[in-house]
């Protein structure tokens, strides 16, 4: 808008990560569904800023790609060489050329950041007429993080750990790594920036101490939560606020409503949405951009990714992706459902049902130990235990259409295509090759033969074979005979 002061939102996002040990950049490691810097990024984009500009260097490639799939906005810009914090800010802001208003500087690292307190930081900074502000906190255990030093009250210097005097070291309010610079005084500032001898790193913190000698204000923010500007370094710390992030997620579904029988074996990802009266059970992943609507029961022992649950569903041991479960339906216990599996209010995908790119109707079941793949099931029709969908040809997929209220037989093999048509029927057993009319009734396969004796020729030694003898010496009206006997 016009006349709305500019807001600058450096993210730094440059640093190695050698402690992750990881092939995979550090800012890129996944926690409640989005990465590291995916999350500091949407924290930055909800204050809606003029600008985003992440500082990238190593892999950057791997980086570069990942941010501008996130956020496309964001302007990147590239740290040749790790010179410290001064060095980066510096290469943020030459890549910008001149800047106004406020510059605020995150770490990329910060997965539970929120925007709101980004915003009261940034909204408390432009009121105050600080040349630079700090995002501080106060906690027990202080070792290795840069102190605030204040004399009087007033903020004087922020002092790393490894430069810290006897004194200094015993202070407990701490720099957080978040900074809100007036933007003219920072790019005077970074030129004035000297590299520290032990390191030869110009570090951004020392901007404070220009500011001091200028005369200019310098203040400190203390937070409250101070685990929202926590870093990660490691894979065990990674750990902590992947589970720290979850209980957050929690409290608030919980806040809205949902029920968690137990939030200690429950992960829910941070674009889930759960409408109230949602009961979530014991052992429940619920991931990506799931939805589930009012009255549904998700769980135990179940992960849903990207899927949709309809009010009032129940989904029990489940997996699936990329579904849809409508109003009413049952899934469940140990079904697998795959990518575009849709199953319409009032239905069932039983036990040991597998599905894959399959609609299912209104009302339409399937019960028990099947597979049903690239197909199209109308309504109120049950498709029998056993069942198989044969879908590809060993070169290509091909789909089936299953009429309404439709019965088929349990251990029936759709060979697709094939359509049957709507109120047919299928026989047990049955191949189906060719499509079925309309209330039809189609079988297939010979009649049933006995070959009497059989045992007593092939496995004369058998345990079957003495089983069989017995039975018919119980019964001296039969013999073991060779002959054929066929049934109608």
């Amino acid at each position: 808008m016009p006349g709305t002061p500019e807001l600058t939102v450096i993210v730094l996002a440059a640093g190695g990560g050698t402690r992750m040990k990881s092939k995979t950049m550090k800012v890129l490691h996944p926690l409640a569904g989005r990465s590291m810097i995916g999350h500091v990024l949407a924290a930055a984009r909800a204050l809606e800023p003029t600008r985003i500009v992440a500082v990238v260097g190593h892999q950057r490639e791997q980086v570069s790609e990942h941010i501008a799939q996130i956020d496309p906005d964001v302007v990147l810009a590239v740290q040749e060489t790790q010179e410290g914090t001064g060095h980066a800010v510096k290469v943020a802001v030459e890549a910008q050329g001149k800047i106004d208003g406020t510059v605020l500087v995150i770490t990329g690292d910060t997965p539970l950041l929120e925007a709101q307190t980004l915003k009261d930081f940034a909204d408390q900074h432009a009121r105050s007429a600080q040349a630079v502000s700090i995002l501080s906190g106060i906690v027990a255990d202080p070792t290795n993080y840069g102190r605030i030093i204040r004399e009087h009250g007033h903020v004087m210097a922020i002092v790393e750990q490894k430069e810290c005097d006897a004194e200094q070291v015993l202070v407990n309010e701490i720099n957080s790594g978040i900074l809100a610079f007036e933007a003219q005084f920072l790019t005077e500032a970074l030129n004035k920036l000297e590299p520290h001898a032990h390191k030869a790193e110009y570090y951004l913190t020392d901007t404070v101490s220009i500011a001091k000698q200028a005369g200019l204000e310098v203040g400190a923010m203390p937070i409250d939560d101070w685990k929202q500007t926590e870093g990660v370094n490691d894979r065990a710390q990674l750990a902590a606020l992947a589970k720290e992030k979850n209980a957050r997620i929690l409290k608030h579904w919980m806040a809205q409503g949902v029920t968690m029988i137990d939030p200690a074996t429950t992960w829910i990802d941070v674009e889930v949405t759960l409408a109230p009266d949602v009961t979530v059970l014991p052992g429940v992943q619920l991931l990506g951009t799931t939805t589930v609507s009012e009255d549904a029961v998700v769980g135990p022992d179940s992960t849903l990714k990207d899927c949709e649950v309809g009010a009032g569903a129940r989904v029990v041991r489940t997996h699936a992706e990329l579904a849809v479960i409508g109003e009413g339906a049952t899934v469940g216990p140990f079904s697998y459902l795959r990518p575009g599996t849709v199953l319409g209010a009032s239905g069932k995908i039983g036990a040991f049902v597998e599905t894959k790119n399959a609609t299912i109707g209104t009302g339409s079941k399937v019960p028990h130990l099947s597979y049903v793949g690239d197909a199209v099931i109308g309504e109120m029709t049950n498709i029998g235990a056993g069942t198989i969908f044969a879908n590809y040809d060993g070169v290509n997929k091909h789909s089936s259409r299953i009429g309404s209220h439709v019965r088929t037989g349990s251990d029936n093999v759709f060979v697709a295509p094939v359509s049957i048509g709507d109120g047919a029927v299928t026989g047990a057993g049955s191949i189906i090759r060719r499509d079925v009319p309309a209330g039809a009734l189609a079988v297939s396969g010979g009649q049933q033969r006995h070959i009497e004796g059989w045992i007593f020729r092939k496995r004369p030694d058998s345990s079957a074979a003495q089983a069989a003898q017995s039975a018919l010496d119980a019964d001296p009206g039969v013999g073991p005979g060779a002959v054929d006997k066929t049934e109608s």
